[in-house]
């Protein structure tokens, strides 16, 4: 039996079966952070710019445009959706798979389910589907496949296509095997999008979202895909990662839950600056130290880290997102990186980029050795009279091992969701979210 098939085995048994009681409550949390992080990202580049290319299409289906007042057709939905909310970097993370499973699966799970009017309580069994599939998938090719590849663009096409078809051909194994093998075909998304102020970056998760609709519904409609996909001599592991181990990828599915170990966000920015952004903020409480006193910088973490956010000198909002040194310079003054930390008069502060200067970055071997399943940092601050403040951060804030709790992850989707929708607007969606199971149709999510 290929690997497809269990999995496409599981996804229908899932879509027909009650979750447990924990799994739903971590799937409404991974949808409730979906939308703090879809919100911001509407009034911001690409989203705005996804709007303007597709106005022909815009008022004619059933799925929303949240934000922008408007619909249409599914896998537009997706595209423009799954893009919007990888904006602006609040989006959730599976640590293993280095991956953000809830743009692809939820953007394309939304959809799905608005066009075809579904309960929210199988709009949360896709979603489910969509985090297990890929984020399997995404952890047996790590961590070889992300030094060229974005997660998020490659296995996400796999957790969208298998979230949509949970809902097009609920408890049909062949739709959803054939759904996810041509997904599978057009996986992309490459890590020198990391290294551009471009806008592609956030494109990948949308065209995941939007890859997988499009081979859902086609699989609804009888197009078959090729089922060794992922295993096979030249299938996607062959090409886009080293030799990974299959052997052990399904085992435990539909039993161990990783929708239940997922991190979510407590910064806005890239998720590889986190533990040491952990690290800075806990000195910057305990010792209360003021830029001028400081010498050196010296962050330890992962090589990875390094590489995708070692830039010196950030000149755009994208860029400063992904600075460590940017980063934590500012959260030594600041004390958090939220939205205003990438305006222009936080980005070009004379105190931040001064402080900037001081920073030295380092790659620890048992750290890196630990990615992606551990993410750590050391951050060491010696002051000018020579003397020294240490913290180690062994795992994010955020992480399985230190989550972000209900009331933190309201917060965060009232910070980020109220100056868009409204404070009375938003706080009646943020309830809808919270009972979701119990919506009988998604046309009712007041979005």
């Amino acid at each position: 039996m290929t690997i497809l098939r269990e999995f496409a085995s599981y996804g229908a048994r899932e879509a027909e079966r009650v979750l447990p009681a924990d799994v739903l409550h971590h799937t409404k949390r991974a949808v409730l952070d979906w939308f703090s992080a879809l919100y911001p990202g509407t009034r911001v580049s690409p989203g705005l710019n996804l709007v303007r290319a597709h106005h022909a299409e815009l008022g004619l289906g059933r799925s929303t445009l949240p934000g922008f007042g408007t619909t249409t057709f599914p896998a537009t939905a997706a595209w423009i959706n799954g893009s919007t909310s990888h904006a602006v970097e609040f989006d959730d993370i599976f640590r293993d798979a280095a991956y953000h499973p809830g743009c692809p699966v939820i953007a394309a799970a939304l959809a799905v389910a608005e066009d075809l009017n579904s309960s929210g309580e199988s709009f949360l069994k896709a979603v489910v589907i969509g985090y297990e599939i890929s984020t399997r998938i995404g952890a047996a090719v790590q961590p070889a496949h992300y030094q060229y590849f974005h997660t998020t663009g490659t296995v996400g096409c796999m957790g969208a296509a298998a979230a949509a078809a949970a809902l097009l051909a609920p408890g049909n194994p062949d739709v959803m095997l054939h759904a996810i093998s041509t997904a599978t075909t057009f996986a992309s998304g490459l890590q020198q999008a990391f290294r551009s102020d471009a806008m592609t970056k956030a494109l990948h998760a949308g065209h995941a979202a939007e890859v997988g609709v499009r081979a859902a519904q086609a699989a609804t409609a009888g197009v078959t895909g090729v089922l060794d996909i992922l295993e096979g001599s030249a299938g996607f592991g062959a090409a886009m990662a080293q030799s990974p181990d299959w052997s052990s990828v399904t085992r435990d599915v539909g039993e161990r839950y990783n929708i239940t170990s997922i991190t979510q966000k407590n910064h806005g920015c890239c998720g590889h600056t986190f533990a040491a952004l952990d690290a800075m903020i806990a000195l910057r409480e305990a010792h209360q130290v003021r830029p001028e006193d400081i010498s050196t910088i010296e962050v330890e973490t992962y090589q990875t880290a390094i590489d995708v956010t070692g830039n010196f000198n950030p000149r755009s909002v994208f860029e400063a997102k992904f600075s460590l040194p940017y980063v934590i310079s500012h959260a030594l003054q600041h004390g958090s990186v939220r939205l205003a930390t990438f305006d222009d008069v936080h980005l070009y502060s004379d105190i931040t980029r001064e402080l900037m200067r001081r920073v030295v970055l380092r790659a620890d071997s048992a750290m890196t050795s630990g990615f992606p399943r551990q993410r750590a940092a050391k951050v060491s601050l010696r002051l000018r009279t020579g003397q020294v403040f240490e913290h180690f951060a062994p795992c994010r804030r955020g992480d399985p091992e230190a989550p972000l709790t209900d009331e933190e992850l309201n917060n965060k989707f009232d910070e980020l969701v109220f100056p868009v929708l409204g404070q009375t607007h938003g706080a009646q969606l943020r309830e809808q979210i919270w009972g979701l199971e119990q919506l009988n149709h998604m046309a009712d999510l007041n979005i």
